[in-house]
């Protein structure tokens, strides 16, 4: 007992430290990947999100209006909620090169 008397500052400090690293992990798990989830989760994103994600996805800002335009709408389409948001944007951008669209000229 005169052992824990003593040394209560620091299990104390033990204790909330291993809290904190917890918690730290625990918010880290549930941040929402919108690169690695499906189109339900894109209606519900911010346009600077979509546009971010789109740019990691695609490696280039070019276009992407056009490709955050067409990824929203395949998310309207029934039965797309299940569909990943990287094969949504790998198909578009295969649409895009197909079409040889020009971003000012689409919009």
């Amino acid at each position: 007992m005169n052992f824990i008397k003593s040394h209560i500052k620091l299990i104390i400090g033990i204790l909330a430290l291993g809290l904190a690293v917890f918690v730290f992990f625990i918010a880290m798990n549930s941040q929402n990947n919108l690169e690695e989830s499906d189109l339900r989760s894109w209606l519900s994103a911010s346009d600077s999100r979509r546009a971010a994600a789109v740019e990691i996805l695609t490696g280039t800002s070019e276009n992407s209006d056009l490709m955050v335009a067409c990824i929203s709408k395949m998310a309207t389409l029934p039965e797309a909620m299940k569909v990943k948001i990287r094969d949504a944007a790998s198909l578009c951008a295969v649409g895009v090169a197909l079409r040889g669209f020009d971003a000012a000229a689409a919009l």
